[in-house]
Parts: C-alpha cells; sequence; structure tokens
C-alpha cells in the first residue's frame, strides 16, 4: 500500500550540480531507494545563518511503497500531495448569465484575476483600464527614464498589469488563502517557470511579468472579455441605491449593476471622486520613507560571505526591520521591496511630484541592489502634523511630500539623493555616490526635505541596519518612497461589497486589503467568488 510522507528541513550543501532526490529522500528516511515510487522538491530557502555553512533547505514530497513503521521529528505523514493545483470549488460554479457584464476596473492583479475567474465561469466580463497595454506603456516608461516626460495616465503605476508589472515581481506572501496555490499555477501555466512553485521567496522580474500578461490578456480575449484600454472610470453611477455603471473620462456610460473597483493605490483622483459621492472609506497606517542603493557585491559579502556564492544562489537579499521608540509611541521602520541587482526608477502619476520605486528583472544582474526604507504612519501621525482628520489626508500627506520632493532639484524628475553617512550625519556635503537612477539624481538634504517625525526614526533604524549589514552606511538615499501602500481603506462588508455602495467590490492594494501580487490576486478572486455565488444556478 503506497503512502505519502512530507520530509521537512532537508540541508542540502550549496553546490553547482544538485543531489538527486530519491537519493536524498532515500537518505533522510533511512529506506532503500527502491522503496521511493517518487519524490518531489516542494519547497526551497536558503539557510545563510552560518556563512562558512551555507545550505539549501529542501521539503520533499515523498510517494513510497509501503508505510515507514517510525517517522522522525522532520517526517509527516500526508493524505494528499500538494501538487494539486486544480481550481478552488468556490470558483467551480454553474451560474445563470446576468443582464449586464461584471465590469472590472483596473487591470493589476486583483482585476486581472477576478476578471479571469469571471470569464472561465462564462461570467459576460468588460475589463477596462486608464492606461496603456505592456507594449506601449514600456515605451512611456522609457520616455520618464530617459527624457524626464511622464506621461499621467501610462508610467509605472497606471498601465496593464498594475504597479506589480515594474518591480521585482515578488510573490511571497504571509496570507494562508487556498486560492493562492492556484494563483502561483495560472502564472506558471501563463509562462512563469515552475520553480517559482518551490522557492520560498519566488519573484518573478518584470521581463517575466510582461510575457505572462500579455499571455493573461490573450486568454481573456479568447473568453470573450471586452478589454478597454486608455479607459478611466470618472464617474461611478448610482442608481436606486445601488450601482448601475460607470462614465468614462470621454462621457462614455457602460451599464453594469456590478462593478469591481480594482484601481490601486494611485489613482488619486478615483479616490477623490468616490469620497465626493459618498462612497464610505477611511484613512489607515500606511508607510512613507526613502529608497537606499549599495553595490550588490556589497550585499553579496555582506549576507554570504563571500560574493562568489551568488553565481550559484543568485544575487543576495535582505529583511530589516527595527522598533523604534518615538515621542508619539513605537514606530516600525523596515525594508519594504528590496530588488537584488536592480533599478530605483521614478513613479510618479501627476505632473509636479516626485516619487521612487524598485524594479528587477528575472535574472537580478544589474549592480546595484535597493530597497525601500520606510517609517510606519498612522492616521493620527497626520493629525497631529496638521493635516485635517478626513479619509483622504494620506493622499494629501504623500502629495505634500511628492510635490516637495520634485521642487527641490532642477531638472524634471530627477531624484533627490544623500549619501547615508551624511544623513546620519545631518549634515549636507553635496556628495552623491554612482547611481543608475535615470533620469539623474541631484544632491539634496533629505533631512530637510522629510518631516522630523520620519528622520528621527529613519536615523535610528539605518544606524541598526549598519550592525546588522556590514558596510550598509556607505550606501546612498533617493527620495520619496511613498507608494508602499494605500492610506485609505474603502471599507467593505463581509459580501465584498461596499458597506454603503450596493453592488460595489473594493478590491486590492488600492482598496486597502491586499500587499503585493499574490495578496491583491487572492482579493480579486474573491470578489469573483462573491459574485459567482449570487449568480450561482440553485
Amino acid at each position: 500500500m503506497t503512502a505519502y510522507y512530507l520530509i521537512r528541513d532537508v540541508r542540502v550543501p550549496i553546490q553547482a550540480n544538485r543531489p538527486d532526490l530519491k537519493e536524498t529522500a532515500s537518505l533522510a528516511l533511512d529506506v532503500p531507494i527502491s522503496h521511493i515510487e517518487s519524490a518531489t522538491l516542494v519547497k526551497e530557502s536558503i539557510d545563510a545563518r552560518k556563512r562558512s555553512a551555507i545550505s539549501w533547505l529542501w521539503q520533499i514530497e515523498v510517494v513510497l511503497t509501503e508505510p515507514l513503521k517510525h517517522t522522525g521529528q522532520n517526517v509527516a505523514a500526508l493524505n494528499t500531495l500538494s501538487s494539486d493545483l486544480s481550481k478552488p470549488q468556490g470558483l467551480n460554479r454553474s451560474v445563470a448569465s446576468p443582464s449586464h457584464p461584471v465590469i472590472v476596473v483596473g487591470s493589476g492583479p486583483a482585476g486581472l484575476f477576478c476578471a479571469l475567474a469571471l470569464a472561465d465561469a462564462g461570467v459576460k466580463t468588460q475589463l477596462i483600464e486608464r492606461g496603456q497595454p505592456v507594449e506601449p506603456r514600456m515605451r512611456d516608461i522609457g520616455q520618464l527614464r530617459s527624457k524626464g516626460v511622464l506621461n499621467p495616465e501610462s508610467n509605472v503605476c497606471f498601465g496593464e498589469g498594475g504597479a506589480g508589472t515594474y518591480t521585482d515581481g515578488k510573490l511571497y506572501t504571509r496570507i494562508k488563502h487556498p486560492f493562492v496555490k492556484w494563483v502561483m499555477g495560472q502564472l506558471v501555466q501563463y509562462g512563469a517557470p515552475p520553480q517559482i512553485l518551490v522557492d520560498a521567496h519566488p519573484h518573478l522580474g518584470t521581463d517575466r511579468l510582461m510575457r505572462i500578461i500579455q499571455n493573461i490578456r490573450h486568454h481573456l480575449l479568447d473568453r470573450g472579455v471586452d478589454i478597454q484600454f486608455n479607459t478611466r472610470m470618472d464617474v461611478l453611477l448610482q442608481k436606486d441605491g445601488r450601482v448601475a455603471g460607470i462614465r468614462d473620462q470621454t462621457g462614455k456610460e457602460i451599464t453594469g449593476d456590478r462593478v469591481v473597483l480594482a484601481i490601486g493605490h494611485s489613482a488619486r483622483d478615483t479616490f477623490n471622486m468616490l469620497h465626493e459621492i459618498g462612497v464610505a472609506m477611511e484613512p489607515k497606517s500606511f508607510a512613507v520613507g526613502v529608497r537606499a542603493e549599495h553595490p550588490q557585491n556589497l550585499i553579496n559579502q555582506a549576507q554570504y560571505g563571500d560574493s562568489s556564492v551568488a553565481e550559484i544562489l543568485g544575487a543576495a537579499e535582505y529583511r530589516l526591520t527595527c522598533q523604534v521608540e518615538t515621542e508619539f509611541g513605537t514606530r516600525g521602520v523596515y525594508s519594504f521591496c528590496m530588488c537584488p541587482g536592480g533599478l530605483i526608477v521614478p513613479t510618479p502619476t501627476e505632473p509636479g511630484q516626485m516619487v521612487v520605486n524598485g524594479m528587477s528583472n528575472a535574472n537580478r544582474s544589474a549592480r546595484f541592489a535597493n530597497s525601500g526604507i520606510v517609517v510606519q504612519v498612522e492616521p493620527e501621525d497626520l493629525v497631529r502634523a496638521g493635516f485635517e482628520n478626513h479619509p483622504l489626508m494620506g493622499l494629501a500627506f504623500q502629495q505634500q511630500l511628492e510635490s516637495r520632493c520634485y521642487a527641490a532639484v532642477g531638472q524634471p524628475y530627477f531624484a533627490p539623493a544623500m549619501t547615508i553617512e551624511d544623513f546620519l550625519a545631518n549634515r549636507h556635503s553635496g556628495k552623491l555616490l554612482t547611481s543608475d537612477f535615470r533620469p539623474g539624481i541631484q544632491a539634496c538634504d533629505l533631512n530637510e526635505l522629510l518631516p522630523p517625525w520620519l528622520v528621527v526614526p529613519m536615523r535610528t533604524a539605518l544606524r541598526n541596519f549598519g550592525r546588522k549589514i556590514k558596510g550598509y552606511e556607505t550606501g546612498m538615499l533617493l527620495a520619496v518612497e511613498s507608494r508602499s501602500s494605500s492610506p485609505l481603506r474603502i471599507t467593505r462588508g463581509i459580501h465584498m461589497q461596499s458597506i454603503n455602495t450596493k453592488g460595489l467590490y473594493p478590491v486590492g492594494e488600492g482598496a486597502g486589503y491586499a500587499g503585493g501580487i499574490i495578496s491583491a490576486a487572492v482579493d480579486g478572486l474573491k470578489a469573483a467568488e462573491q459574485i459567482l455565488t449570487e449568480l450561482s444556478v440553485k
């Protein structure tokens, strides 16, 4: 009788040629290799705590010809294997066709996966996106980086695939939802390498994400989804207490009694419109700071002890966090969206404002590492800073910082920059380091650009980070990293709908319910599941 087992924490020395899985499992279980029908690697992480003995940690699922007589501490019996990537039951429903198409606003992860689930269930769906498809969008981003020319509707934040298309493409998530595995499987189906199903901290990179997004678009079109690019929702139409459709920037109206709102965290004009018509929303905590840049070799050396190890393991990452006591209480300062072997890119969406973020391609081969270094911001911090206490005050704070950073430099979309050493010493020497940021950087005193209640905890944290990563204080800071998450939440009830606007389904990062590609995709699927439940044939 066959039996299934999971072997945890199998330590494997780092080497160019990986050992055979069956042989590794045979040694770990102390059974003959002939008793192992199959062995599958289901998770791989790196243990670099001992620099002299860096190793992989594997989790292996095995099928044995007979049950084990005894299981060790790191072996668990399984009823089924985890390799099942079939569609979750909640998305497999027989549904009645609605009288109007479901309108999905936004083509980031939440919008795309919601549209995928609806279309695959046979629900007529209309997907609108204010920005461009990925191909012309990439050209628009190139214009911003090379010439400082911003297209407010097609940039790193707006366009097909959402803001996540132009990041590191991180797929790591802490959420434990059954949809996570299916999302990962779908990404593989549309072109992601199967290794993402195994890596403890998988990533795709911008170059891969662009191809995956194109493949998803082609599938949606094949399923009959009406995709309209360069279409911005300017008005949410309502009738008799529920959603009745949308009106775009040309005045064209699209009728529908279900609108999935997947607009991302930078659609400030849309947030303002929704607030004006009374859609319930509330301020929430978010984070603001700068982006740190270091030579990747420095990070490799600090993390691996030997920079040559990166030839096997790839560019080294880091995750840093520090709890800082301030006059307003404890505030977290932490690294955000760390991009090994990547680039810092300009991410504004409005003229006269400057924002930065990080991205990297799949091979993470660029010469610099970068990461956001952000400070936790609570709504009460903004009230103390003089902002009116209302749901949009976080947006106002972001805009204030971004306008200040743009005005501080003399050329369009150059980034204000300062060495970490100068920032810590509270001096403005004008010294700059080499950077791959385009269109360029300009020396500015970030101690003056950022409010003191951000600067002080950031200084404390950077000193702490310098004790954790040797040489960290030799890097450079670029400003401002202000869009790590949405500063507001569009309040919804238990059925995924707005608490006061029936038929409106706020989802993803912009609605304040997700943080990252996978959690946003899962949130979009949860809205699709709810809509399918409402349309299901009893």
